[in-house]
């Protein structure tokens, strides 16, 4: 469903993204690990069609640019990404009117999963930022898309909103999407991937199939990391 194929980065003489080639299927939940300033987010933001790259980038065998591509793509960016002028309620009306979607009542279902349903008439600019950051997966969420970028979305949410995500990642597995999470919470992630990949220096170092390792999630990662840093 998800398809990234040799794609480069370069900010100037810095290489952020080197020759990165991976794929997530649909009803795959892949996870992109790695530390700070190990090129997630310049990743996150090329498949999502914010930056431009080398290389080649599909969703459902289209370019990433294309209208076909962005109308399957859900994306929750690592700060909330709201209108400061619109109400929660006219958040998903615009999303929903975007995508030339109907109100099948999905939207309703979603505000009150993440608590938000009595906010509905609240401009985003009042709400609090972990509110802002439930109302950003909502928006994402609400066209149904068929695959599904979260770039750090557990930063900033409360106990509660993290279980009804984690519970949305499993939901949107079964429903066939292709979910791809960038993190750096190993443990947010550690029971709901089936494929990770770790990058480290703008490149993948290490790809891992959950039903052939026998380590912890946590520590392939550190021996992957730390063997780098050595």
């Amino acid at each position: 469903m998800l398809k990234v194929k040799n794609v480069t980065k370069k900010y100037g003489r810095l290489t952020a993204n080197d020759n990165i080639t991976l794929t997530v299927d649909g009803g795959e939940i892949a996870v992109l690990l790695g530390p700070n300033g190990a090129g997630k987010s310049t990743l996150i933001k090329s498949i999502t069609g914010l930056l431009r790259f080398e290389g080649e980038i599909t969703v459902d065998g289209k370019s990433n640019n294309s209208l076909y591509a962005k109308g399957l793509l859900g994306y929750v960016p690592e700060m909330p990404a709201v209108y400061d002028m619109l109400t929660v309620g006219e958040h998903i009306e615009f999303i929903l009117r975007a995508y030339k979607k109907d109100d099948d009542g999905y939207g309703d279902e979603l505000l009150e999963l993440f608590e938000l349903k009595d906010k509905k008439d609240t401009l985003a600019k009042e709400l609090s930022k972990g509110m802002q950051q439930k109302l950003s997966v909502c928006c994402a969420l609400v066209h149904k898309p068929k695959v599904v970028i979260f770039d750090e979305p557990m930063v900033g949410l409360d106990p509660l909103a993290i279980k009804n995500l984690k519970e949305i990642f499993i939901r949107l597995k079964k429903e066939g999407a292709a979910v791809f999470i960038s993190t750096h919470m190993i443990d947010s992630v550690e029971d709901y991937w089936d494929t990770a990949y770790i990058m480290v220096g703008g490149q993948l170092k290490k790809r891992i199939l959950k039903d052939r390792e026998c380590e912890s999630l946590n520590d392939i990662f550190f021996d992957v990391t730390e063997g780098e840093s050595k």
